[in-house]
């Protein structure tokens, strides 16, 4: 007889075991059971299903899943336990000590071939031409049973269209019938899968993962016996018109062709798979990329991936067509001048070309003369080399990032007052949470996977704290609302924070000891006397944040006294002229409840782009080398110049605003941008443009001509994160490995282009060449140069999957939680936070405030999600705007807009809600045509410069449709994207 000790916990788990074993892991003191004859030892509460599949042993199933709680519905799954009356499901049934199960008796084995010919007496025996055929647990589990003959004869059934007994819908396409009344069409209305309720069996898995997995409820079984039903919505509704957010939960737990990706109907049953990290939001899930030949089929939540366990949202499970889309440019580009046309040419060409303007620039304008800008969208590798080429080949710290655009507050913030600029917890904490404080964050659009995830913690039980100036979907969804919203006014962040720790501290209600133990105590001091001022209660600030004082004392008093208490924030936070300052009263908030070093607590900001972290620590900042170490410090930049043999410049260089300013007055004139659009994501778009126009070299390398490219003089194709190697760190600190599913069309991988136009320019100076020829050498040098990663290793994270950085000698496996014994300093350190509003003010002519933010199906500034079907849900930007303010200007639902500021104007459509407050207006920023940041303005955060956009004053007014600007733009934009035919 074997014996089989099964682990408990997550740490050490068997990364490689796909397998359903039928019911979720349980945690508590072992037990021994024996299961044919096998003895098993497992933890207390785990079924006798999971135990069975842990020794081995395969129990027929159809509604159970590991990834949903046992629901006993199918019966295919009963078994014999010695002592027991009858055959229990084996998924329902928790193990014993010292438990006999037989799951293959002569019993059983009868009543599952029962229980099987039922199912297949009202199923379509088409199989050999289903979709689903060598992918059905339906067809696998009548193979296991022993099903040979179905004896019913054929009667009502839902599969025959045409009512005269077909076994196949193939049979009855060439009969005619009276009709089946049963027998309902395909819901084809979902542009990613199709449902087919012929095929069905009514074992409520996706009707559970909708629930359990996702939490929106979409789909429930619609009416009783015979004539239940899958349904999605209510009334007439399909899928496309249902609550739906088309996260795949549902196809990825149907055990049949009823909920099928319409890619696996059109390309086949994949044949081989590569585990990857999705290139999306800063949630960093892990997918199985499964494969025919070179041919992607589809993407699937990897189970084991420990940032998403299995989920998925729409943006990651469908949304990865666009790295096939047309758009797509494939061959490198140049041209003299913006005005001309594009001229394809072959890879020496444009590099040398691209290499040649650069040295000229810097030879007659200075070595400081060009720079770089870093993307959050590629790899840390990636990343990494791009800070290198301006350090160690351009000779200059020029180098910034999209990341310091949206939170480098995070960074300054943190780090002065943990002593780290990172989130403190990973994405398993919340599940211990008892109050979660949501500040100027959107996760169930922004960050949905995570999103699921705290939904299903507050359907526990957990209270939610909402501080946002919109009513979005986590305030209230379906069996989900927050205790407390407090709808503030933008711009106000600090005071609405400050006061709640105002009330903390005037009522005792913070955590002394904590205080006293983990931070400088002189320093609480003199904050909590600064704090205590009567200016800063609820009551003096509630005519300036427009939050009732009594919301704000309650919700402050939860927060302090409810438990554990996690606070987690995103660009509603860092986008404001004081970013910085409510980072650190949101970590000053933390300390004062003691909210800090175990799980369920924490500090955690929720990245928008999947290496907005990565970009961050791989010193992507002008003035930090990787590890967030200021390029002044000697020591610091000794380690560097050891390990690129050059010297370093250790004079901070240019943010993209100063380099922007600097062009307009011709002190910088070129630029390689890797993988970011500043023509459409940064404000200002007047100024952004002037600034590119009056450059001699622009080098965008991307994968579409985006924006930027209309001033480029150089493209460099791109290569999307299914064609190449490398690691994204994700909001967690997760640093995943990111794998080549397939080879890159444009012929190299982008860490590969930078090393060539690196060493384009290191030939012609008869410097040294870089040699790198995979990005785990890239690695090894992040680690050897960087303390945080000097644990880090292709090697390690295939071992382990994944690990959180610091990775070091001292946590070789990683720090799933920050600052458990003390902080990165030693102590936690008070930060006085004066409110100083915002210099952007509403007045007569510009009376409202817009805020911008994102939608679930699109992605930044959209060049992925716009080239994919995700624009069935959100085709155009919209502007949110409630009723009162529309009536006051004449305006109706869907009535085209003028939307006006200081810096500029834009048209787009309006939709009238109250998720809005009035004197607010809301857009996102997706689409170009309607280029948002046209009307944004250049005010930024005091000590980093991350951009205004959550607060511009605006007038909105009816109009007739697009702007002369907007027709003029696009005019030029078709223009600047010209290619010259091959030939010429």
């Amino acid at each position: 007889m074997k014996d089989f000790i099964i682990p408990t916990h997550r740490p050490g788990e068997d990364i490689t075991d796909d397998r359903d074993l039928g019911t979720p892991a349980r945690h508590g003191a072992p037990v021994t059971l024996s299961v044919d004859g096998v003895a098993v030892t497992v933890p207390e509460g785990t079924s006798v299903m999971r135990a069975a599949f842990l020794a081995g042993i395969s129990v027929p199933k159809l509604c159970a899943s590991d990834n949903l709680e046992a629901f006993g519905s199918c019966r295919l799954c009963v078994v014999e336990i010695e002592g027991r009356r009858g055959t229990p499901a084996s998924c329902t049934t928790p193990v014993a000590e010292g438990m006999v199960v037989r799951t293959q008796s002569e019993k059983v084995r009868r009543i599952r071939r029962g229980v099987m010919e039922l199912y297949i007496s009202d199923h379509p025996l088409d199989c050999l031409t289903c979709a689903a055929n060598g992918d059905c647990e339906l067809q696998d589990a009548a193979g296991q049973v022993g099903l040979r003959d179905v004896r019913y004869t054929p009667g009502a059934n839902h599969f025959d269209p045409k009512g005269i007994g077909a076994r196949s819908q193939s049979e009855a396409k060439l009969q005619s019938g009276p009709g089946n009344p049963q027998y309902i069409p395909k819901d084809d209305s979902n542009p990613y899968f199709s449902y087919d309720p012929s095929k069905c069996i009514v074992c409520s898995r996706c009707v559970r993962a909708c629930e359990e997995v996702q939490g929106t409820f979409a789909l429930t079984i619609e009416g009783r016996g015979f004539d239940s039903r899958v349904k999605a919505g209510a009334g007439a509704d399909d899928f496309l018109a249902s609550d739906c957010v088309s996260c795949g939960a549902c196809v990825q737990a149907c055990p049949t062709a009823t909920l099928q990706e319409k890619s696996v109907a059109e390309l086949g049953t994949p044949t081989r798979s590569v585990i990857t990290t999705c290139a999306y939001c800063g949630v960093g899930c892990s997918f199985k990329a499964e494969m025919n030949g070179d041919q992607l089929v589809r993407m699937v939540p990897w189970k084991h991936g420990k940032a998403n366990r299995g989920h998925s949202c729409v943006k990651g499970r469908f949304a990865y067509g666009y790295a096939a889309h047309k758009d797509r440019i494939l061959r490198p580009m140049i041209r003299e001048r913006i005005e001309d046309p594009w001229r394809e040419v072959e890879w020496d060409e444009a590099l040398t070309f691209a290499a040649t303007r650069m040295r000229a620039i810097q030879e007659q304008h200075g070595r400081r003369s060009v720079g770089v800008i870093t993307s959050s969208r590629c790899t840390n590798e990636e990343t990494y080399l791009v800070q290198k080429l301006t350090r160690a080949v351009f000779g200059n710290n020029n180098t910034d990032t999209c990341a310091r655009v949206c939170h480098s507050p995070t960074g300054y913030g943190l780090g002065k007052t943990f002593g780290t600029s990172a989130g403190t917890q990973d994405f398993d904490s919340v599940e211990q949470s008892d109050v979660v404080l949501i500040i100027g964050a959107n996760p169930t659009d922004g960050h949905p996977v995570f999103a699921s995830r705290l939904k299903k913690r507050l359907r526990q039980g957990a209270k939610l704290i909402v501080v946002d100036p919109r009513r979005t979907d986590i305030v209230r969804s379906a069996h989900v609302e927050a205790a407390h919203h407090l709808p503030l006014r933008p711009g106000t962040n600090v005071a609405v924070v400050s006061a709640m720790a105002h009330v903390i501290v005037t009522e005792g209600l913070m955590d002394e000891d904590f205080i006293r133990t983990r931070c400088d105590w002189d320093e609480f001091q003199h904050y909590a006397e600064f704090i205590s001022d009567p200016r800063h209660a609820p009551e003096a600030t509630a005519l300036l944040t427009g939050v009732p004082a009594a919301d704000l004392r309650a919700a402050a008093r939860l927060f302090a006294k409810g438990g554990n208490g996690a606070i987690y924030y995103g660009l509603g936070v860092t986008e404001h002229s004081q970013g910085s300052t409510t980072v650190m009263a949101i970590a000053n908030l933390a300390m004062l409840t003691g909210n800090i070093g175990r799980p369920g607590v924490g500090v955690n900001p929720l990245r928008g782009q999947n290496n907005v972290q990565g970009a961050c620590d791989m010193g992507s900042f002008p003035h930090e080398l990787p590890g967030y170490r200021h390029v002044k410090l000697p020591d610091v930049r000794a380690i560097f110049e050891a390990a690129w043999g050059v010297e370093i410049d250790p004079e901070p260089g240019l943010r993209i605003p100063n380099m922007l300013d600097a062009a307009v007055e011709g002190r910088f004139r070129g630029l390689y941008c890797q993988g970011e659009d500043i023509l459409q994501s940064d404000p200002d778009t007047a100024h952004v443009a002037a600034g590119l126009k009056a450059m001699d070299c622009v080098i965008v390398h991307d994968l579409f001509l985006n924006e930027t490219a209309n001033y480029a003089h150089v493209f460099l194709p791109g290569s999307s994160f299914l064609e190449k190697d490398g690691t994204f760190t994700n909001a967690e600190r997760r640093i995943n490995r990111v794998r080549r599913v397939m080879a890159p069309r444009n012929g190299y991988e982008d860490w590969q282009v930078t090393q060539m136009l690196a060493n384009a320019m290191l030939q012609a100076e008869g410097r040294p060449l870089w040699h790198y020829t995979h990005p785990s050498q890239i690695m090894d040098e992040i680690a050897a140069t960087t303390p945080s990663f000097a644990g880090v290793s292709y090697e390690r994270l295939e071992t382990l999957g994944s690990v959180q950085w610091p990775c070091n000698e001292a946590a070789p496996e990683g720090t799933p939680l920050m600052h458990i014994e003390g902080f990165q300093g030693g102590r936690g350190h008070f930060m006085i936070t004066e409110y100083i509003p915002t210099d952007e003010r509403t007045g007569p002519r510009y009376p409202l405030l817009l805020t911008t933010g994102r939608i679930l199906s699109q992605y930044n500034v959209g060049a992925q999600t716009r080239r994919t079907d995700n624009t069935v849900w959100h085709p155009e930007d919209l502007l949110e705007m409630h009723p009162h303010d529309a009536e006051t200007r004449g305006v109706t639902e869907g009535a085209w807009v003028r939307l006006a500021s200081r810096s500029g104007e834009t048209t787009l459509r309006v939709t009238l809600t109250d998720r809005v407050s009035p004197g607010v207006v809301y857009t996102t920023f997706h689409h170009p045509a309607t280029q948002a940041n046209v009307v944004t303005t250049d005010f930024s955060d005091w000590a980093t410069n991350c951009p205004e956009y959550k607060v511009t004053a605006v007038q909105v007014s009816p109009s007739n449709g697009p702007s002369d600007w907007q027709e003029r733009y696009a005019a030029e934009t078709e223009r600047a994207r010209r290619i010259l035919p091959a030939a010429e």
